[in-house]
């Protein structure tokens, strides 16, 4: 346990250095510097975490100094370590330290080496104490550091204005999200009297009353909070464009690590959300929704990093969907094999990347088995664990574990049965767009010349992750599920009486997978050539296109928010009250050139100004005079 500070340190430091230094440092210096404080990070988390599960799994705390004191607000920089935390930091330093290794083989030659290994350092830094921190207002300072983490590298290539706007729009959305959360902490505070995360869960039953006003704004604010981070509707939007980034920062922060902090934080506040069950069934609608509209766009997306953007989108929303049906360990344990298999997805997508020159569109590749199969090996475990192929990958473990948990919720909740058909509809699109993307990847015809790729931080890490996307991730489940019961994290207990149809509602959602892989492989394999003529009917065209802008949300968005803004901000760059106010000296200038112009030396004019303005005067005395009377 007193090891736990080194996680965030060594991240920190490195930052520190790459930042200062990034100028001078050697492209293999900044590589050390980069991938070493990660692989520190992620060695002292192991002696952390085997030191926690050595002392029996009892939940410690490191304080290492007090924050700030204000009106007996006094939150600690204090570190605290339980079985939620510590899987947290397991799979942000243990995933990261693997794509930091693929970051330092793929981002060889880039300019600014070095300061993108300090964005990448720093994030880890903010990431750790945000599952660390023991109270909110130091889980809102990891919140906001990973947020502009996000924002430098989504812009990493800011010479092209298109990724600058794809930061700023990323920064803007999660920035609404950060705001509810903020409101959130407002309302804990006020009515706990404390932001100590532990005391907060402690005493939720006690404090708030289920069902009340307070306990559902505060859990609503929670969750919207929750919600920017993790790309949930309606604050979704800026996930696809976010992969404007280099794609190891799609892989670590748009797939494995950032966009789950929001289950991370619905799960670690579990019990403020059980006092508003209203919430609760928004938290599994949204999901499942997310779920939905994200697999419609990933049909037909183009860009192989938008199709797995799409793709994350949609299993966040399971994850979601398993917090609202009280399933938290399902939902957890979906979040770490996600970013397992999401990470090798986007690590291999990378990879194809570079093969084909930096060419993303997947319809300019095609014909990759033949020349890289180790690359199809790795697509092919990672798509099927995203489709949930059974028994073989390490989807199928816990994908199908939400689906049953939420087949029972329904059983007592006829609105959960309704969610569990979205979850298999959406179980069902995912097979057809990852076989879809697959076959054209590595099936389709050659139309970009093939460029060889070698070396071990290029195939390293992916053979790990490819070996935990299979079955053999599984195995983690156990333990998974042994330090989260030890965390007070609950489980979804399956009745006797219920066992035989939680089985039989995952095996359906199995059998529609399986159905929607059959049917992808029809349609892409056997019969592209009507799928192609289907796309050039109006209808087909018409489908397409609302999909391929994820049924219209950013069209709406920029209708309501961003075209109004821009003409508020138009009028008011013509700063239209100091106009107002600019009247008066205007006036006042007029009359003085008025009254100048008549300054000529003539003796004449001015016994006629004279005489005028005495005539003026009589005038206004006799209508003062007749008007008085």
């Amino acid at each position: 346990m007193s090891y736990l500070y080194l996680t965030v340190l060594f991240p920190l430091i490195g930052f520190i250095l790459l930042a200062a230094g990034r100028q001078n440092l050697p492209e293999k210096v900044a590589a050390i510097i980069g991938v070493g404080a990660v692989g520190l990070s992620a060695l002292f988390a192991l002696i952390a975490g085997m030191d926690f599960v050595n002392n029996g799994s009892v939940a410690q705390v490191q304080h290492l100094w007090t924050w700030f004191n204000v009106g007996g607000l006094a939150p600690g920089i204090s570190l605290h370590l339980d079985g939620l935390s510590l899987l947290m930091m397991g799979m942000v330093t243990g995933v990261g330290f693997l794509i930091h290794i693929f970051a330092s083989w793929y981002m060889r030659g880039e300019e600014d080496f070095a300061r993108f290994f300090s964005y990448f350092n720093l994030f880890v830094a903010s990431m750790l104490l945000l599952v660390l921190g023991d109270n909110l207002a130091l889980l809102f300072l990891g919140w906001e550091g990973v947020g502009l983490c996000s924002y430098l590298l989504i812009g990493y290539y800011y010479q092209n204005p298109e990724n600058g706007f794809a930061a700023i729009k990323a920064f803007t959305v999660t920035r609404v999200g950060d705001v509810f959360l903020l409101i959130a902490l407002f309302l804990i505070y006020q009515q706990f009297g404390t932001l100590n995360i532990a005391e907060v869960v402690a005493a939720a039953p006690t404090v708030l009353t289920q069902g009340s006003s307070m306990a559902i704004w505060t859990a609503l604010m929670l969750f919207l909070g929750a919600a920017g981070k993790s790309a949930q509707i309606p604050l979704q939007t800026w996930l696809a464009d976010a992969m404007a980034g280099p794609t190891p920062v799609s892989a670590l922060i748009h797939a494995a690590t950032m966009v789950t902090a929001g289950v991370y934080l619905c799960c670690r506040m579990h019990t403020v959300f059980e006092m508003a069950p209203q919430v609760m069934m928004f938290i599994s609608i949204t999901g499942a929704v997310t779920l939905l509209v994200a697999g419609f766009a990933a049909l037909v997306q183009t860009d192989i990093k938008r199709i797995l953007a799409y793709s994350t989108m949609s299993q966040l929303g399971y994850m979601f969907m398993a917090v609202g049906a009280e399933a938290y360990q399902a939902g957890l344990f979906h979040m770490l094999t996600h970013a397992f298999f999401k990470a090798l997805l986007f690590l291999s997508s990378g990879a194809v990347i570079l093969a084909y020159h930096h060419e993303q569109n997947i319809f300019k590749m095609g014909g990759l088995f033949y020349k890289n199969k180790f690359l199809f090996a790795c697509f092919a475990i990672g798509g099927g664990a995203l489709a949930a192929i059974p028994f073989i990958t390490v989807g199928f473990f816990s994908k199908d574990a939400i689906l049953g948990a939420v087949w029972m919720k329904g059983q007592a909740v006829a609105l959960y049965d309704c969610l569990y058909w979205t979850g298999v509809a959406g179980a069902f699109l995912t097979s057809i767009y990852t076989f879809r993307l697959i076959w054209v990847v590595f099936f389709g015809k050659e139309n970009t010349p093939y460029h060889a790729i070698k070396g071990i931080t290029y195939w390293g890490p992916l053979s790990i992750l490819a070996v935990l996307s299979t079955f053999v991730g599984a195995a983690l489940k156990a333990p998974v599920e042994s330090i989260l019961n030890a965390a007070k994290i609950p489980a979804v207990i399956i009745p006797e009486a219920m066992e035989a149809g939680v089985h039989g509602a995952e095996h359906m959602a199995v059998g529609i997978a399986l159905a929607g892989l059959v049917i992808g492989v029809i349609l892409f394999a056997f019969a592209y050539g009507a799928v192609k003529s289907f796309a050039k009917t109006s209808l087909g065209a018409g489908l397409a296109n609302i999909c391929r802008n994820a049924l219209g949300f950013d069209t709406l968005y920029d209708l309501i928010f961003v075209k109004p803004y821009l003409l508020i901000a138009k009028i008011c760059g013509r700063d239209p009250i100091d106009g107002l106010w600019l009247v008066l000296p205007a006036i006042v200038k007029a009359g003085n050139g008025f009254t100048s112009a008549r300054q000529t030396g003539s003796l004449r004019e001015y016994a006629s100004s004279m005489s005028l303005g005495i005539v003026v005067l009589l005038m206004i005395l006799v209508v003062i005079q007749v008007v008085g009377k």
